[in-house]
Parts: C-alpha cells; structure tokens; sequence
C-alpha cells in the first residue's frame, strides 16, 4: 500500500480504547520521518468517521475496542474503502486471531508485547503491500495451507468458531452480562442467547456455567 502521491508522510490512523496506549504509539511514529499520524478512535463507529474523514494509507486497529470489534471493524473498512491499508496491534493471542484478522482484509498481525521498533517495521510493511507475521505464526499458515504433510497441526477448539461468536465467547471470559454484551455489539439480548447457545454447542459443553467457566479459563491463559 503506497501512501498518497501528494503527502510526504504516510498517513495513519490508530484504534485503540486505551489512551496511553494511543498515545505511546502517537508518539513512536510521530519520531519517524515518513511516517505521521492523522487520527485516534476507540470504538468502531468513531473509527469508521475518522478513516472517512481522513482517508489515511493505514489504519492500526486494537482486537479489543470500548464498543464492537476489531475484526469487524476490519470487514467493515474494507467494504468502504478497499485502498486502506490494516495491521492488527493487540494483546490477544496470535495463533488465534491472526487467520481471522487476515480473511477479514488486514495485511498483518503484532502482539502489543514486542518492541515498539517492531510496530514501526509492520506498519512499514504493510504500507508497501506485504503481510507480517511472526515467523511462527507465518510457518503454521503455510503448514495449514498445504495440508500438514502427515503430521497435522494441532488446532484450537476456538477455530470452530465463527468471528462473532469468538466475540461473544471473550465477552463471556470477562464475565460481561448478555444484555451488556448485547449493547456492545449493537444487537438483541434474544440473538446473544442464540450465540451463547451455538458457542455451547460447538464446544461441546453442558450449560451455561460450563461455558462461563470455560470463556473464564480461557481468557487467563491466552489473554
């Protein structure tokens, strides 16, 4: 992704619900000579004004946002602006997030513990066209892509579900209530039920305090 002929810096645009975390990184590109940012959001309508507004070359986009997700705000990026660049910067894990980030239109995928030059390099590769990843994380995707050879890569049991629904399963694990997360999402108490009950179904488990429990455990170990 080439930054507009007529900027000397690629314009970026940063989503993020934390403040502080918005701000450190504000200030690591603002240290770069070809690289400026042109806006903040923290949820994903903010978001969708400010890339429209400000028609940036990339948009860096956190999983987790103060109202929606990052993985749809992505989908939804894409249907209107098909030239916007998307990298992922987040705490969530990889293994589970980056596939989905990268089917939804992103190019790339960064946990938030690397070093703060490392953001700098994938926000530089993906404004040139180029997926970044880990090399552990790019390694499994070829390995999936050509079928495993015999020795099949193990998978989560979160893959069966759909991008949603694995919002609805971590809403779950932080011990938000259905009408809350019915609110955050933008949709009816009765359809969160419904996912709760196809979340259940999928993951084999008995009832409502089996899922609960298990979102809960879940979230310790993956963040």
């Amino acid at each position: 992704m080439k930054p507009n002929l007529t900027e000397t810096r690629a314009r970026i645009v940063i989503v993020d619900d934390h403040p502080a975390v918005r701000e450190a990184l504000v200030s690591r590109i603002g240290r770069q000579p070809d690289l400026e940012v042109c806006g903040e959001a923290a949820d994903v309508n903010e978001a969708l004004r400010m890339v429209a507004d400000t028609r940036p070359d990339l948009v860096v986009i956190d999983i987790s946002l103060k109202s929606g997700s990052g993985i749809d705000l992505i989908k939804r990026i894409k249907d209107r602006n098909d030239g916007v660049g998307m990298l992922v910067w987040s705490m969530h894990s990889e293994s589970l997030y980056a596939e989905r980030a990268l089917r939804a239109g992103a190019l790339g995928y960064i946990n938030k513990d690397q070093a703060m030059d490392k953001i700098v390099e994938a926000i530089r590769r993906v404004l040139d066209g180029k997926v970044y990843l880990s090399d552990e994380m790019a390694e499994k995707m070829l390995h999936r892509s050509v079928g495993g050879g015999r020795k099949e890569l193990a998978r989560s049991p979160l893959d069966a579900l759909a991008d949603r629904e694995l919002e609805v399963f971590r809403l779950i694990g932080q011990g938000v209530k259905t009408a809350e997360i019915a609110e955050r999402l933008h949709l009816s108490i009765k359809t969160i039920e419904t996912y709760r009950d196809r979340i259940r179904q999928k993951l084999d488990l008995n009832d409502g305090t089996g899922l609960a429990h298990f979102a809960t455990q879940w979230l310790l170990e993956n963040g």
